[in-house]
């Protein structure tokens, strides 16, 4: 957000670009409506981004978003940089305008629980690459690909009477400039072997609603 901009402007560029209002106060009434939808005031449209917390920041991201009735939005790591409890309600912002506008949300972040609480279906990539996608709870709840295993193993459990095991994973994570011939994730897998190296994975289809980009689905333990 441009510090040397109301957020009148902040918002109003975005109908200026597009056309969207036929004159200024036009225009005003559409900020004050987004400002409202999004849980801020109308009259916050004549103050400066510093006079807002990191929260309110990111409601007028998402109503700047919002202000030319988009049909698919890309949020890339939009609450990463927030407190828990102003994530959640961000989060929950953002569930409500995707069920009353009908969006679809491109959501990225590396917060598992996050993506875990706002998507339907996910995607996990490593190296720029998909690992495994499919729907959200089946993905959490049967990973399929090893690395998708080792990430969720890493999530903290609340329960102090739940144990599991914890896959650490070999190595450091290779240069995306020069990544590993073959599956791009052997050098850091335990069930790596020469077919890895040599051969991409293909896509293997675990059900109707996961799929995995590994040559060892059906071995992993």
């Amino acid at each position: 957000i441009n510090p040397r901009m109301k957020i009148r402007d902040v918002i109003g560029e975005a109908l200026i670009a597009h056309n969207i209002g036929k004159t200024g106060n036009d225009r005003k009434e559409r900020v004050a409506s987004l400002l409202e939808e999004v849980g801020l005031n109308a009259d916050h449209m004549t103050r400066y981004p510093h006079e807002f917390s990191g929260g309110q920041r990111q409601r007028i991201g998402i109503a700047r978003a919002l202000a030319v009735d988009p049909e698919f939005i890309v949020a890339d790591e939009c609450v990463s940089a927030l407190d828990v409890s102003v994530q959640a309600q961000i989060l929950n912002l953002m569930q409500d305008l995707r069920d009353k506008r009908n969006l679809t949300i491109l959501f990225i972040a590396h917060d598992l629980s996050v993506v875990e609480y706002l998507c339907d279906q996910v995607i996990v990539l490593y190296l720029g690459k998909i690992a495994e996608q499919g729907n959200a709870s089946t993905v959490y709840q049967s990973p399929a690909h090893p690395y998708t295993q080792a990430l969720l193993s890493a999530v903290p459990v609340p329960d102090p009477t739940i144990s599991r095991s914890r896959k650490i994973l070999l190595g450091d994570i290779p240069s995306p400039l020069n990544p590993p011939s073959g599956c791009v994730f052997r050098t850091r897998c335990e069930y790596a072997d020469d077919i890895c190296k040599n051969q991409l994975p293909p896509h293997v289809k675990i059900s109707q609603q996961q799929t995995a980009a590994c040559h060892k689905i059906g071995n992993l333990k």
